[in-house]
């Protein structure tokens, strides 16, 4: 493996574990996992523009999750035939 590669698996990991972070933090309409410990009855504690914020962070997390998963299959792919 080329530092490449595990520059990008590192990356891609670190943006997969934040992402899952935010989506499990994140209050959808059934309330979420931020409902379950009781912060669905409570007001944002951050304010109001923090779900703008979540979703996009949650939309730029998903764009680096899909662009490093593809950067990978593709140095994948290149150095099997080379």
């Amino acid at each position: 493996m080329s530092w490449v590669q595990i520059t990008l698996t590192v990356v891609h990991v670190l943006a997969s574990l934040l992402l899952i972070l935010l989506v499990l933090i994140q209050k959808d309409r059934g309330g979420g996992l931020a409902g379950a410990f009781g912060g669905g009855s409570l007001g944002t504690p951050f304010g109001i523009r923090t779900a703008t914020v979540l979703t996009k962070a949650t939309a730029v997390l998903f764009g680096i999750v899909a662009v490093t998963a593809l950067a990978l299959l593709w140095l994948s792919k290149s150095s099997r035939e080379s």
